[in-house]
This record gives C-alpha cells, sequence and structure tokens, in this order.
C-alpha cells in the first residue's frame, strides 16, 4: 500500500518500487495498491479519482480497499507512509476491517506538527488494539513515531534498501585520488525546502572561502524542484555559477557515474530520515558529510565513513576539513569501498521485514 507509485519518481515511489522487486525475486507473491494514476503494471491495483494535479487521493478507499482486500486475502498488508498519506492510512483501517495483519513503514521524519496530527489520530483510532506493527526508516525517523504510538505499538528500524553490489566503483584506484585533480564537493537530492538547498549553497560558498586558493574547488548539485529558479539567480548573484553546477535530474547510471568523480557527497538537511543519496556516495567510496541528528547518521560514522555536525557551521567545518585534507579524505575513501553497510542491503532488509510480518501475524 502506497500513496504514490510508479510512474512518479520520488524517494518513497522507487524504494518501494525496489522493495516488491527484491521481494519478488526472493519468491513472495506482492501485489500493489495505490492511488496514482499510470499504465497498467503487473499485480499493481490503481485505485484512482479524478482529482486536481492528479493527486493520488481516493475519497471512498477504504471502501475500494476492502473488497480488494477480501478477494486478495493477503497474509499482511505493508503499508508505506510519508509525513501526510490519506490514502495509506485507509489502507490500515481496511486492513483492520478486512481482519488482515498490518504493517506501517514510516519514510520521513515526523516534525512537531505532524507529530500532533499523528497523535490525535492514535486517540481517534487506538493504534495499539489495531495490532499495528510499525517501522521507520533509521533511529533517528523512528524516535517522533514511538513518542506518538506509545509503549504497546512496537516501532521497529528497517533500514531502505540498496543494491550494494551495484553501487561499487568499478576500479580500484578512482581517479579522484590524482594529486592534479580540482577538488569535487558533490550532493544529489530534490532541489525542495525541506532539503535546504539555499543552505546547500551557503554552506559551499562559506567552505571555499575558507579554502586556500592553491586547493581548487567545485561543486555539482544534481536534482530539481521548485527552489531551483531560485538557486540559479544566487549563484549568478554570488558568483558562484562558475564552479557550482545544477544539471538537473540525473538517472540512475548518471548518478554512479558522478559519484565516480567525487571527491566529498554533501547530505545538509536535519531532518533526512533516512539519506539513500549519501548511502549510494558512502557505497560508492565516497566520504559524507551531513547531520549528526538525521538518518544518514545510522550508516556513516564521524571519521569514520564521513563526518558529521550538528550545526550549520560544524558542517562548514567538516567540508574545509575534507578538501584540504587529502590524506584523510583517500583513507576515508578507501574505508567506504572495502566496507559493507550490511544492514542496508537486500538481504538485511528482506529478513528484518519479515520479522515485522511474522510479529504482526501473531498480533492478530
Amino acid at each position: 500500500m502506497s500513496d504514490c507509485y510508479l510512474p512518479r519518481l520520488g524517494g518513497i515511489e522507487v524504494q518501494v518500487a525496489d522493495l516488491v522487486r527484491a521481494q519478488r525475486e526472493a519468491g513472495d507473491t506482492v501485489e500493489v495498491a495505490t492511488a496514482t494514476p499510470g499504465d497498467d503494471l503487473a499485480g499493481v491495483h490503481r485505485i484512482v479519482a479524478r482529482m486536481p494535479f492528479d493527486l493520488p487521493i481516493h475519497p471512498r478507499g477504504v471502501g475500494h480497499l476492502i473488497r480488494l482486500m477480501s478477494s486478495r486475502r493477503p497474509d499482511v498488508v505493508h503499508v508505506h507512509t510519508g509525513a501526510v498519506s490519506p490514502f495509506a492510512w485507509m489502507g490500515v483501517r481496511a486492513a483492520r476491517r478486512a481482519g488482515i495483519p498490518a504493517v506501517v513503514t514510516v519514510h520521513s521524519m515526523w516534525d512537531p506538527v505532524t507529530r500532533g496530527v499523528y497523535g490525535s489520530l492514535r486517540r481517534l483510532y487506538r493504534w495499539d488494539r489495531w495490532g499495528l506493527v510499525a517501522t521507520a526508516v533509521s533511529g533517528a525517523a523512528a524516535q517522533p513515531i514511538r513518542l506518538v504510538a506509545g509503549p504497546h505499538v512496537p516501532v521497529h528500524v528497517v533500514s531502505n534498501g540498496l543494491d550494494v553490489a551495484g553501487w561499487r566503483p568499478l576500479h580500484d584506484a578512482p581517479a579522484r585520488d590524482r594529486l592534479d585533480e580540482v577538488v569535487h564537493v558533490v550532493a544529489v537530492g530534490r532541489l525542495a525546502p525541506r532539503k535546504q538547498p539555499m543552505k546547500l549553497l551557503r554552506l559551499l560558498a562559506e567552505a571555499r572561502a575558507e579554502v586556500p586558493k592553491e586547493i581548487g574547488m567545485r561543486a555539482t548539485i544534481v536534482g530539481d524542484g521548485p527552489a531551483r529558479t531560485r538557486m540559479e539567480r544566487f549563484l549568478v548573484a554570488e558568483k558562484m555559477d562558475g564552479w557550482v553546477t545544477l544539471p538537473g535530474r540525473y538517472s540512475r547510471e548518471q548518478i554512479r557515474g558522478l559519484l565516480g568523480e567525487a571527491d566529498v557527497f554533501v547530505a545538509p538537511a536535519p531532518r533526512e530520515s533516512f539519506g539513500l543519496a549519501a548511502l549510494e556516495a558512502r557505497v560508492a567510496g565516497v566520504p559524507v558529510v551531513a547531520r549528526a541528528q538525521s538518518g544518514v547518521a545510522d550508516f556513516v560514522r564521524s571519521g569514520k565513513e564521513g563526518l558529521l555536525g550538528r550545526s550549520f557551521g560544524e558542517l562548514v567545518t567538516s567540508v574545509v576539513k575534507l578538501v584540504r585534507d587529502r590524506e584523510l579524505r583517500s583513507s576515508i575513501a578507501e574505508h567506504n569501498r572495502e566496507s559493507e553497510p550490511v544492514k542496508c542491503s537486500w538481504p538485511a532488509v528482506l529478513e528484518g521485514f519479515r520479522g515485522c510480518y511474522e510479529l504482526a501475524i501473531e498480533a492478530r
């Protein structure tokens, strides 16, 4: 169950599609219910209403979902939610009425307003009596969910999954280790306020100002979104357009190629529930700079896989340190190339979800 699914290409949509593929390859029978319009796909049930802007909402979704679940009789319903996911929560209600165990995975970081909304829903629907099993994609994302869910609703951490082998560098001695290379800083993500793209530009500007002029530094920010125009104006106004580029959205293959040229990856958003792009960079052998309070801290330890900071100033300092210190940069890159984030591999993720499914079945 997911409000959004392919052909949309957001973080939740892609991760859910990858999970479906991995579970099917493992021998499970998986079907998808979504409110996202699109072409017919095998095993995908599109419960779509004509809504403005193709919003993934259906006013009579619960009834449709009860009929679907009653006819298909799945062993468990796995619901995927973001910050606001009305159709997905209809799936939880439908599963309860149909008498089917449910697991809910939260892909977002709940802020105080979101916690208040879900706290009201918990009091209204009594989640503790529904036998729900909840999961979050990181330890940081799990904390606010536990505050809302209460002690009688288990909240487990099951990481997002990644094809680790597919993101490994193709050679043992990357070009980025050459002494004559300009240090290349990379960021990947949607250019939306939640990702703080304007702060990212200011971070890059402050870092470059502190880097000795004999050390070259350039930056590439991959992605698209509502902040792009403002970012372009800022680059011109601050004379950064000569060394910072905004190439737009990249395919996975293009991102793999970019990470092969990167020296440092930056993920500055403090409310990053997981940070899949940062995980891809870490697996590709790139040192990662990120917030210590974000989900990235689940797979990046400061001084091991990258550098973590709790404030904007600490992030600037971390970028400067990695740009200036080639030996530190190389040692972290070598560690990242040689070590594997086991909890984020698909076998570990599938095992984690199987355990949650069993708990949900037992709770019914």
